[in-house]
C-alpha cells in the first residue's frame, strides 16, 4: 500500500513496525534454527565423521569445527556489515538467508567417515564456514533493522525479538529433536536420521529468502542515503572513527556470550555427559526452560524501554558472576528433571538482562552510515574470542579433569563486563536518524 502526497507524487509505501518485526523475526528464527541444531544434534552425528574411540574426543572434535564458525563471523560481519551500510538492511538480510541454506543442505549431504575418510569432516568444515559468514553478518542485519523499524519508545520491545526469535528457532531445533528422539531409534538416529534437521533448515531458509525480499527498507537508512552520502559508508575507516564505541561492544559483549551460550546450547550436553542424565531428559529440560526464557524477551525490553538499558545489564553482571558456579555445580549433582530445570530457569532469567536488550544498545551506539558494520564487526570478533569456545573450553576442563574451572572462567568474563556495564553511558534515548530529529525541531521552532 502506498499514499498519495497532495501535488499527486507517490510516496513510500507506508511502513507497518509490526510487519517489519514479524518478517524480520521469522527469518531471524531460521537463521538460529539451522545455527544451533548443529550443536543440539552433535551428540549424535559426532561419531559418523570421526574414527571410532573416545565419545567425549569425538564430540570435542566437533564442537571444534563449532567453533571454527565463530571465527569466520568476523569475516561475515565486515562483509555483510558493509553490505547493509552501503546497500541497505534488506539486502543484507537476504544476503544471509541465502548462505544459510546453502550451507545447511551441505550438512545434510555430507558424507560419513566409514564412506570417505576425513573428507565428510571437510565438508562439515565448509558448511560451519559458511554458517560463520551468515551468521556474522545476520545479527547486525537482524539487529540493526528491528531497532530502525521500531519507534524510539519501544525499541528495546522490538529489538528483543531478536532473541525471541533466535530462542524460537533453538526451540524448534530441540523439538524437533524431541520428536525424533520419540519416534526413531538411538541408532537410526546416529545413522541418518541426524540429517533431517538440516535438510528441513535449508528448506526453511530457501521460504525466508522470497519472504525478505518482500520487506521495507528501514527509514533511517533511506534518509541517510538521500543525504549527501558519506564517503565512508560501511567502511573500517569510519568505523574506526568510533573506536570507543568498538572497544566497548567487544566488552559489553564478552560476560554475555559466554553466559549465553553456556546455558543454552553446552548446558544439554552438560546434563547429558556430567549429571548423568539421559538425552531424552535433557533435551525436555531444555526445551521447557528456553520456552520460559523466550517469553521473558519482550518483558524485559520493555521494562528497558522504562528504566534504561544499564540497569538491567547491571543486574545481568552481577547476578552471572556470582550466580554461575553454584548453579553450575548444583547442576553437576542434580537428581531429576524439576530441580535440574529450576536451576537452568534460574540461570536463564539471569542472562535475560543481557539478551533481551544487547542489539538494541550496540545499535544506538553507533550512527547511521556505520551502523551495521559497528554491530557487526566487534560483536562478532567477540563471539569468535568467547561465545564460539565456551562449548570447547567447557570440555577442554572437563577432559583435564577440572569442570569447575569452566564455572570460574564464566564468572570471570561476567566479572569483566559488569566494569563496562557500570561505567558506560545510558543509550535509550539515542537518536538513530534525521527523521528522528525533525519532531524535536518542529516543537523548538514552534516554540
Amino acid at each position: 500500500m502506498t499514499t498519495t502526497l497532495s501535488g499527486g507524487t507517490p510516496s513510500r509505501p507506508a511502513r507497518r513496525p509490526w510487519q517489519a518485526l514479524v518478517g524480520g523475526s521469522i527469518g531471524n528464527l531460521i537463521e538460529w534454527y539451522d545455527w544451533f541444531v548443529y550443536s543440539s544434534f552433535a551428540v549424535y552425528f559426532a561419531a559418523s565423521f570421526f574414527p571410532k574411540g573416545n565419545p567425549t574426543a569425538q564430540l570435542l572434535n566437533t564442537m571444534g569445527i563449532f567453533a571454527v564458525g565463530f571465527f569466520m563471523r568476523p569475516v561475515g560481519g565486515w562483509l555483510l556489515g558493509r553490505l547493509g551500510d552501503r546497500r541497505g538492511r534488506k539486502a543484507a538480510l537476504t544476503a544471509t538467508v541465502t548462505l544459510m541454506s546453502v550451507s545447511a543442505l551441505l550438512i545434510a549431504i555430507a558424507p560419513t567417515y566409514d564412506a570417505v575418510g576425513y573428507f565428510g569432516a571437510a565438508v562439515l568444515l565448509v558448511a560451519r564456514l559458511l554458517q560463520g559468514l551468515s551468521v556474522g553478518g545476520e545479527y547486525a542485519a537482524s539487529a540493526t533493522y528491528l531497532t530502525e523499524a521500531s519507534t524510539p519508545g519501544r525499541r528495546g520491545l522490538f529489538s528483543s525479538f531478536q532473541y525471541v526469535s533466535m530462542t524460537a528457532g533453538q526451540l524448534c531445533g530441540l523439538g524437533l529433536q524431541i520428536l525424533l528422539q520419540r519416534t526413531m531409534s538411538d541408532d537410526a538416529l546416529h545413522s541418518w536420521g541426524w540429517r533431517i534437521p538440516f535438510i528441513v533448515g535449508a528448506v526453511g531458509a530457501a521460504v525466508v529468502f522470497y519472504l525478505r525480499r518482500n520487506l521495507l527498507e528501514t527509514e533511517a537508512y533511506e534518509a541517510e542515503e538521500e543525504a549527501a552520502a558519506p564517503a565512508e559508508r560501511g567502511t573500517l575507516a569510519g568505523l574506526f572513527r568510533h573506536r570507543r564505541e568498538f572497544a566497548l561492544v567487544i566488552a559489553l559483549t564478552m560476560g554475555g556470550t559466554v553466559a549465553y551460550y553456556t546455558y543454552t546450547t553446552y548446558l544439554t550436553k552438560y546434563l547429558s555427559n556430567t549429571a548423568g542424565m539421559s538425552k531424552d531428559d535433557a533435551t525436555l529440560v531444555s526445551f521447557c526452560a528456553l520456552t520460559v526464557f523466550m517469553f521473558l524477551q519482550p518483558a524485559a525490553g520493555a521494562l528497558s524501554d522504562r528504566i534504561g538499558r544499564r540497569p538491567l545489564l547491571i543486574t545481568f553482571g552481577v547476578g552471572s558472576m556470582l550466580g554461575t558456579v553454584p548453579i553450575m555445580t548444583a547442576l553437576r549433582n542434580v537428581s531429576g528433571f524439576w530441580p535440574a530445570l529450576a536451576l537452568m530457569l534460574g540461570g536463564l532469567v539471569i542472562v535475560t538482562g543481557y539478551t533481551s536488550i544487547n542489539a538494541v544498545v550496540k545499535a544506538e551506539l553507533f550512527p547511521t552510515h556505520v551502523r551495521a558494520l559497528g554491530v557487526a564487526l566487534p560483536y562478532a570478533l567477540a563471539n569468535a574470542m568467547f561465545g564460539g569456545t565456551a562449548e570447547y573450553v567447557a570440555l577442554w576442563f572437563k577432559q583435564g579433569g577440572i569442570e569447575s574451572g569452566f564455572y570460574w572462567y564464566v564468572s570471570g568474563c561476567a566479572a569483566v563486563s559488569l566494569v563496562v556495564y557500570a561505567t558506560m553511558r545510558e543509550t535509550r534515548h539515542a537518536v538513530l536518524s534525521r527523521t528522528e530529529q525533525a519532531p524535536a525541531a518542529e516543537l523548538a521552532g514552534r516554540g
